[in-house]
């Protein structure tokens, strides 16, 4: 699966709150280590109103696991507090299990108590927090530590 084009198409991901609505799949970039990706926009499930974005990586390096996640997530600020990302990160959870990502790792900034606690709601156990590698996208962007969340299928909770 590391072609995006060998990417399954995921339909509309839903539950009645929200829906994941598939904008593109981009493609993995070796060089710099990232991999194919999906991008939904995460809107509500009964008017069809953008709430946010959700990216779901498909692949796995020492990057995604444990600095970049395999799912990250956005709402925007007028709909934040309604736990759209909840209900979006448990709809997306099942398919990313079903395309062999299992467990699925979720990092966040260590001030970002919404996503942290949208991580524990969804049944996220909390790993550690590491530091960022110097020279990384992400260091650049000034972000030096990520509080890591590993999401295990129900099959593999037990």
């Amino acid at each position: 699966m590391s072609n995006s084009s060998n990417l399954p198409d995921p339909g509309i991901l839903s539950d009645q709150f929200v829906a994941l609505r598939l904008n593109k799949i981009s493609p993995a970039i070796p060089d710099r280590g990232w991999v194919p990706a999906y991008h939904f926009t995460i809107t509500r499930a009964d008017s069809q109103e953008a709430l946010g974005d959700l990216r779901l990586r498909v692949g796995s390096s020492d990057l995604l696991r444990l600095f970049a996640g395999h799912i990250g997530f956005a709402i925007s600020e007028p709909h934040r507090g309604n736990r759209y990302a909840f209900h979006a990160l448990t709809v997306v959870a099942p398919f990313a299990w079903k395309l062999g990502i299992d467990p699925v790792w979720i990092t966040c900034n260590p001030e970002n108590l919404a996503s942290r606690r949208t991580c524990e709601l969804a049944g996220a156990e909390y790993i550690e927090t590491v530091s960022i590698p110097l020279g990384s996208d992400m260091y650049e962007r000034d972000e030096r530590l990520k509080r890591r969340y590993r999401l295990c299928s129900q099959r593999d909770a037990a």
